[in-house]
């Protein structure tokens, strides 16, 4: 009997998925942000927007986007976030690169938590220390 027949957590392995690399940016506007009139936002949104349908081709993914629930305990302490799958770290790279190009930026205090993503297994052996690349 493999690991898979005796481990309560094999419903949430996904090693099908191990290839896959995931973006999540959480944001709150600057005050520069603010100081913009709203055709200079949609002007913004616009010329970001052009971007987009080159990552799309790419397999860039749009999996969330939305306000963060501040009444939620341990709560981020940002005001959005967005959840990006990319199928490998050349395009999770043409992302990160891409939101610096249009200036993201200088709009949004922004953090990046990127990453390949992995099944519970190799998760929980990370989080034990056991060496697992």
């Amino acid at each position: 009997m493999g690991r898979a027949a005796l481990d309560p957590l094999q419903p949430f392995s996904n090693r099908a998925q191990a290839m896959t690399h995931y973006l999540t940016k959480l944001y709150t506007p600057k005050p520069e942000w603010g100081a913009l009139t709203r055709e200079e936002r949609e002007n913004f949104f616009i010329t970001a927007g052009m971007a987009l349908p080159d990552l799309l081709a790419q397999g860039v993914e749009v999996i969330a986007i939305g306000r963060i629930d501040q009444s939620k305990r341990e709560s981020a302490p940002q005001s959005f976030f967005a959840v990006w799958r990319c199928p490998n770290s050349e395009t999770l790279d043409a992302l990160v690169s891409g939101s610096v190009l249009v200036g993201w930026h200088d709009y949004f205090e922004t953090v990046n938590a990127a990453g390949e993503a992995s099944d519970v297994f190799d998760h929980l052996a990370h989080l034990r220390g056991d060496g697992v690349a």
